[in-house]
């Protein structure tokens, strides 16, 4: 009995799973080829990594990874950082199964915290490109535009406080703001 309650667990858990499948992030303060290249390496230094494709044109570094690796977007930030550059934007197309999700919810997926703050009743299934809207990873501008879509205190902060109580994560855990 306890291995077929195992068996359907883990059938329920991989179905109940979003994968992201690639990242776009573009890099500002590059000037050259070399600078590219210098992302490009510290990139590739993260194992679960499968390729980098960098266009110089547009700044911008196509990133896709090995099968069922858990990714970590501060993880890629902190590369570009390590380069001596920052992170202008960083979009995922990420792989949902069913995914019903409200305006100003939290959804832990994969392994991350992803507070959705544009959707409307939305049902996520297939692959969907969310943008990560928190500080760092766009421009001082927009975040502060997208600010009107939320009153909860944890976009500013990028963690959870007492306005994420109610949906049961545990204070100061990582949370990533996402628009779709």
């Amino acid at each position: 009995m306890k291995k077929i309650f195992f068996i359907i667990a883990t059938l329920f858990a991989s179905n109940s799973q979003a994968q992201v499948t690639k990242v776009s992030l573009q890099a500002s303060g590059l000037t050259c080829s070399m600078c590219s290249n210098s992302i490009n390496k510290s990139l590739q230094s993260l194992d679960y990594i499968e390729k980098v494709m960098a266009n110089i044109k547009t700044s911008t570094f196509e990133i896709t990874f090995k099968p069922n690796a858990k990714i970590d977007f501060d993880e890629l930030k902190k590369k570009v950082e390590d380069a001596g550059f920052s992170v202008a934007s960083l979009s995922a197309s990420v792989n949902f199964d069913n995914l019903q999700i409200q305006k100003d919810q939290h959804v832990v997926y994969e392994g991350m915290t992803i507070h959705f703050l544009n959707a409307n009743g939305q049902m996520l299934n297939g692959v969907q490109t969310i943008q990560v809207v928190d500080k760092g990873y766009v421009s001082a501008k927009s975040f502060k535009k997208n600010q009107l879509y939320t009153t909860m205190d944890c976009y500013k902060t990028g963690v959870a406080g007492t306005c994420c109580s109610k949906d049961g994560l545990k204070q100061g855990s990582r949370i990533y703001h996402v628009t779709i």
